[in-house]
């Protein structure tokens, strides 16, 4: 599975973006797709993820700010960031999974300046 970022950029603190995530696959077929970031020096955190299973869950830090959706038509993955701040700033990545397998998009830069 390919998967292709896009919709970083550089915002101020309350603002929003609209990141996307192109797969080469039926994103529905995918059991799980979630959003990660990362920033220098930390691991890679999970900001939120779709499992066939459970749902949407969110990190608490962005609950109620991040809306994670798919549109099946378009194979994209979608990440609504409302009410940015600046700890949000980090490189976003899209990720899949498949079985034991892994799937990771290029990243995407999200700055947030005070």
């Amino acid at each position: 599975v390919q998967l292709q970022a896009s919709g970083g950029g550089l915002v101020q603190a309350g603002e929003s973006l609209r990141l996307s995530c192109t797969a080469s696959a039926s994103v529905h077929t995918l059991p799980v797709v979630a959003w990660y970031r990362q920033t220098p020096g930390k691991q890679r955190e999970l900001v939120a993820s779709i499992r066939h299973d459970f749902g949407i869950d969110y990190a608490d830090s962005v609950k109620g700010r991040f809306t994670f959706s798919r549109d099946n038509a378009k194979n994209t993955l979608i990440l609504q960031m409302n009410n940015l701040r600046p700890d949000d700033s980090a490189v976003y990545y899209c990720n899949a999974r498949r079985g034991n397998l892994y799937f990771w998009g290029q990243g995407t830069q999200v700055t947030v300046s005070s």
